[in-house]
């Protein structure tokens, strides 16, 4: 790992902030024509990616197609994927996932060699290749291992982007970013020569109850925002129906794929609801379940539901899931022969900053893939293990454009300010109390199913929390939990700034006011600022 020592600007032909599956995917391939900055807030392993249980979906048996794939994921978006999107994210998911492969990623087979295939909600064929029930840790090992031996490649742990460079002679092109070392607090420009790569995950700590990593504050989209790009459909957070219930746990994730081998959500006293909800039982879509779990949850008083595959043979579900048996044993809990106390928790940024099929966003030299994007894949609720597999195809996408045409022409970085100078200090507790704030109000009135009126509470909420943080930012020398608390802050409002935009019920949207889908108005919710504190509500096809 090279240090950066003080202020200075450093300089590169590509800089790329996160180091999940889509970071690591365009670094490792434009490497081969240019060099690389790898800037990442922990360590390079910390990621969505590496927390992944389920695994990755693609077409690799004989009784699957493209064309059943595409309409799942169709039906899952509730009307609002882009097609074009799917079709790309499908057809070309097989040939990425086999250079996976060629890296060293390991997948699960059966014994006579074929890929061993498990099936999750939404899904019409059993087409998710996993490596047990950590898959997401296989996956970014293999590339992890990449990235350490390459030359062209630097990676910085412990630094985070603040906020993106522009020249001083074009307000729109970007031509790096300012980052944080840390641990040491000193800061300094990166530049790109050829572009700046956002591929910073998603926002789960905008809710108190979250799946991911404490590092997903909603970075990318914030900064993006701030710089002018265009944010879409960010209304659509996915809960997760399935996480373990219990005071010591953490929101552990019990996957989807538990109910995809068989499993049986229960209530208190045994009765399996699913039905009662969809014709698809246990194997409804993410929304439908996790509205589900809350309904019941809601009408019988009960704090959980219950997740049964205790019909299954006790040396199989520890043979197919042994990390979550494990852990749920740790918790107490035998799940070979008890139910799992189970809750929705927030998982998924459906929506996030726009970008075109080969990771263009609206301003010129940013790109983006994975979570932090809206590419149209994911419409209004994502299927399930459709997330990685979207972060290798769009950063192949992206990479292509550069392994392709060398004539773009470089921005003029002589022309970037330096970053403001520093000024007083922060205390950790007062950001901390800021953030519990912003995690209490999303959780509490933008959760699973909204109203104007808690719509309207958690805006008022918000406005109030973004002019204490934006106060200490301006007076304040940036730390890390400064910085994320003002990205936790601003992605919260575009949250509900876009829900309140949505006049109906769609996919992961849920609202009382407006219960009915309008199914001949399938737009977007697009976002862009206009002046530092102004939302644009934009409508497009």
């Amino acid at each position: 790992m090279t240090e950066i020592q003080g202020p200075e600007a450093m300089l590169f032909d590509f800089v790329v902030m996160g180091s999940g599956i889509a970071g690591l995917t365009f670094a490792l391939k434009v490497a081969a024509v240019g060099t690389v900055a790898l800037v990442t807030k922990k360590d390079r392993s910390d990621s969505n990616t590496n927390w992944a249980q389920g695994g990755i979906a693609g077409v690799m048996a004989p009784d699957d197609s493209f064309d059943l794939h595409i309409q799942d994921t169709l039906i899952a978006g509730a009307g609002l994927c882009h097609e074009d999107a799917v079709r790309a994210l499908v057809t070309e998911g097989p040939e990425r996932i086999r250079e996976l492969i060629a890296l060293g990623t390991n997948f699960n087979k059966e014994n006579d060699g074929d890929f061993a295939l498990t099936q999750e909600g939404g899904h019409s064929r059993r087409r998710i290749l996993f490596n047990n029930d950590l898959t997401g840790r296989e996956i970014e090992r293999a590339l992890v291992e990449s990235i350490h031996s390459h030359p062209s490649i630097v990676v910085y742990e412990h630094h985070l982007a603040i906020d993106l460079a522009k020249s001083k002679d074009d307000d729109e092109r970007i031509c790096g970013v300012y980052v944080l070392d840390t641990l040491d607090g000193e800061i300094a420009t990166f530049l790109a020569r050829r572009a700046v790569f956002l591929a910073t995950g998603g926002c789960g700590a905008v809710y108190t109850h979250t799946t991911n990593p404490a590092i997903a504050t909603g970075d990318g989209v914030a900064m993006a925002f701030r710089a002018g790009a265009k944010v879409a459909n960010m209304e659509f957070i996915q809960f997760h129906p399935t996480t373990l219930f219990h005071p010591a746990a953490r929101s552990f994730l019990i996957s989807e794929a538990v109910r995809g081998e068989g499993g049986t959500l229960r209530d208190k006293s045994g009765r399996a609801f699913m039905l009662d909800y969809d014709e698809r039982g246990n194997l409804a879509p993410r929304d439908i379940v996790a509205r589900a779990i809350d309904a019941e949850c809601k009408k019988q008083n009960e704090p959980c539901m219950f997740l049964d595959i205790t019909h299954i043979d006790s040396q199989e579900i520890q043979h197919r899931f042994p990390n979550i048996y494990a852990r749920c044993l740790s918790y107490g809990i035998d799940m070979a022969h008890e139910p799992i106390p189970v809750v929705p928790a927030a998982h998924y940024m459906c929506g996030g900053v726009i970008t075109d099929l080969h990771g263009r966003t609206s301003l010129p030299r940013l790109f983006a893939s994975g979570e932090v994007t809206c590419t149209g894949v994911h419409g209004a609720n994502r299927l399930a293990s459709n997330s990685l597999l979207e972060g290798l195809v769009f950063s192949h996408r992206a990479a292509q454009l550069f392994l392709t045409n060398t004539d773009d022409t470089p921005p003029l970085l002589e022309h970037v300010p330096p970053f403001r100078p520093y000024r007083g200090r922060v205390r950790v507790a007062d950001t901390e109390a800021l953030k519990q704030r912003i995690q209490t109000a999303m959780t509490k009135f933008v959760g699973i199913v909204r109203s104007d009126e808690r719509l309207k509470q958690a805006e008022t909420a918000l406005m109030v929390i973004m002019d204490e943080v934006e106060r200490l930012y301006a007076t304040c020398r940036p730390t890390e939990d400064l910085l994320e608390l003002r990205n936790l802050a601003l992605t919260a409002q575009l949250i509900i700034r876009s829900a309140q935009h949505r006049k109906e019920s769609r996919g992961l949207h849920a609202t009382t006011n407006y219960p009915e889908t309008n199914e001949g108005e399938k737009v977007d919710t697009v976002l862009i600022k206009r002046k530092r504190t102004d939302f644009t509500v934009l409508e497009e096809n």
